[in-house]
């Protein structure tokens, strides 16, 4: 998996308006989120629609909480595996909100959001494992400030707010593949 001019190479690119520039800070954290819309219905075109502006909330009764909504992240992460890119990495993506990683706030800043679709309480597929290890491999060879150590959950960040991506993601299981797929 390549990156290029901060855009994956093998990601299908769906550029979303919502993002801006990234105050002059190094890209240093990976935040790992979850959505389906609606919730827990896999496989439609709406998080594409949100995160794309083209969203029509009158579509599904929960859609209209998100009317208005400006929302984004980097990349999307389908339950088939397909990789979806919606902002450049040097870019500010419109993913965590308000958050703190080691006492810094706005992680937005220096952060690099990646969905994977899915729901805090049901298991992911082994082929959005296979492809948020390729994708974090890479990202952290052409981002070093990116450590595992610096590789966290929505809720990390934002724990009075959110939940994502919850119990069902096995983070042992990610950190050992990804350690070893590192050493091998």
């Amino acid at each position: 998996m390549q990156i290029v001019d901060h855009w994956l190479s093998c990601a299908q690119a769906r550029p979303s308006p919502f993002f801006n520039a990234r105050p002059q800070q190094e890209i240093s954290v990976l935040v790992i989120h979850n959505i389906a819309l609606p919730p827990t219905t896999y496989g439609g075109p709406w998080i594409e629609a949100l995160f794309t502006g083209q969203l029509d909330t009158s579509q599904h009764p929960y859609f209209a909480q998100l009317e208005g909504l400006e929302v984004s992240a980097h990349l999307l992460i389908r339950r088939t595996g397909q990789i979806i890119q919606f902002v450049g990495f040097d870019q500010r993506a419109w993913h965590a909100g308000r958050s703190v990683f080691e006492g810094r706030e706005q992680c937005n800043d220096f952060s690099i959001g990646i969905e994977l679709e899915g729901s805090d309480h049901q298991p992911y597929t082994e082929a959005q494992y296979r492809q948020l290890i390729a994708v974090t491999l890479s990202l952290m060879q052409t981002y070093p400030e990116i450590t595992t150590q610096r590789i966290v959950g929505h809720q990390q960040i934002a724990p009075e707010r959110k939940t994502d991506p919850g119990p069902a993601f096995d983070w042992p299981y990610f950190l050992s593949q990804l350690a070893s797929t590192q050493d091998g």
